[in-house]
């Protein structure tokens, strides 16, 4: 089918279904397992630093309290959405994500000390055993407290502009500057509210690109909730339009229901399909794909980059797919995808997790090469969970294309 603008698109009929009961299961399995291997990391926390704070019986268990309290935020946070106070849910929410923050940097530096204390114990020589003892667990309470500190103001500002130049060869003349702003993670929720997307909105529109493209993960949190927040979402614009695509959490949050929503606000979702854009005479594939995790809610939007390129025309100059997840890039390189773009790890958000996305994830962040496929993975335009940015500062990426023969200007 043919659309203004010298859109051609290709649809399949997605269709729409409730998680299953072994999926539902599999999730309570997973929080249980979750809370308790949480409620002994506090244990240890607490154990290991208590103790050895310079303070009075009374500090002491106040920090016990405040330990007890970062354990419950876990599952509070959760219960805080039920509460029929919306803004009352939010702050309670925003309060226990804090200190999840906290939490984590608490427990990472507690088991650094732990390391450096070994080689305090092994030291050949007398030391001052009690005053390191002191002086370190201070240090450790003191440094999580600035990490935190830190990281929310780093979250909480307008995500930077950056720019990335994606060269392809035989690209056309035609297409040589074609940009594709990239927005990716916002997390719509509790601490992500309407003033933080339009912000995001301003900026991208501002870039005057080609197209816009939203990789999933937008929401946290029922159309209901939210649809006044994402509102700014359709005021997006970009000469060949605003396209979207699935990340995990539209399926936490009700997919069928925010693929409604986005659809009426004017964005075009792309469910294992493509369109075909005509750029002065030339054409480029647009493609996108559900989630990599859709078909655990929905086997029939399982993720499949090659039906989403199917009859697409062989000429054209360049085949770009819009994918929440790194993980589907072998699928797309072997479906021929020139470029493929993602978001989904946050790039890991706050140290010291950037170092663990790879376990998951084939890439963290940046521009990489998989045989013949460029694909760029966001930093993310907002922020999961935890108010919190170290050393992963979010973006909105503008993606240029070139050919391989040119540099950048």
């Amino acid at each position: 089918m043919r659309e203004a603008g010298g859109i051609e698109r290709r649809q399949h009929s997605p269709q729409f279904s409730c998680p299953s009961e072994t999926t539902v299961a599999r999730v309570r399995r997973s929080i249980l397992f979750y809370l308790g291997i949480l409620g002994l990391a506090h244990l240890y926390v607490g154990w290991r630093l208590l103790p050895d704070l310079p303070v009075g019986v009374g500090a002491q268990v106040a920090g016990a309290l405040v330990l007890l309290a970062s354990f419950v935020s876990a599952p509070l946070g959760i219960f805080a959405r039920n509460i029929e106070s919306r803004a009352w849910g939010d702050r309670l929410a925003a309060a226990c994500l804090f200190l999840v923050g906290f939490f984590s940097s608490l427990f990472v530096l507690t088991l650094l000390r732990d390391v450096a204390l070994l080689f305090v114990v092994l030291w050949p020589g007398p030391l001052p055993l009690g005053r390191i003892l002191s002086a370190t667990a201070t240090l450790v309470v003191a440094l999580a407290a600035l990490a935190t500190l830190v990281g929310l103001l780093n979250a909480r500002r307008r995500a930077r502009v950056v720019n990335v130049d994606i060269k392809l060869p035989n690209l056309p003349s035609a297409l040589h500057g074609f940009t594709i702003a990239q927005i990716t993670d916002v997390h719509v929720g509790p601490t992500i509210k309407r003033g933080y997307v339009e912000a995001i909105v301003e900026t991208a529109n501002s870039l005057k690109a080609d197209v816009i493209a939203l990789t999933g993960d937008l929401v946290d949190g029922s159309v209901r909730d939210l649809a006044s927040h994402t509102a700014p979402f359709a005021r997006l614009t970009a000469r060949h339009g605003v396209f979207f695509v699935t990340g995990n959490h539209e399926y936490y949050s009700g997919e069928s229901a925010w693929t409604a929503e986005f659809t009426r606000l004017g964005l075009r979702v792309l469910m294992n399909e493509h369109v075909v854009l005509t750029h002065e005479g030339s054409q480029v594939v647009l493609a996108g794909v559900a989630d990599f995790s859709a078909h655990h809610f929905d086997p029939r939007q399982k993720s499949d980059p090659h039906r989403a390129i199917r009859d697409a025309p062989a000429n054209a100059a360049a085949r770009i797919l819009l994918a929440h997840q790194p993980r589907s890039a072998p699928a797309a390189a072997a479906a021929g995808f020139d470029l493929q773009i993602s978001g989904h790890t946050h790039g890991g958000q706050f140290w010291p997790w950037n170092h663990f996305v790879r376990l998951q994830q084939p890439f963290t962040a940046g521009l990489h090469r998989l045989n013949d496929l460029w694909v760029y993975i966001s930093r993310g335009t907002g922020y999961w969970g935890p108010p919190k940015r170290l050393g992963a500062p979010s973006e909105i990426t503008r993606l240029r294309l070139l050919p391989a023969s040119q540099s950048p200007a």
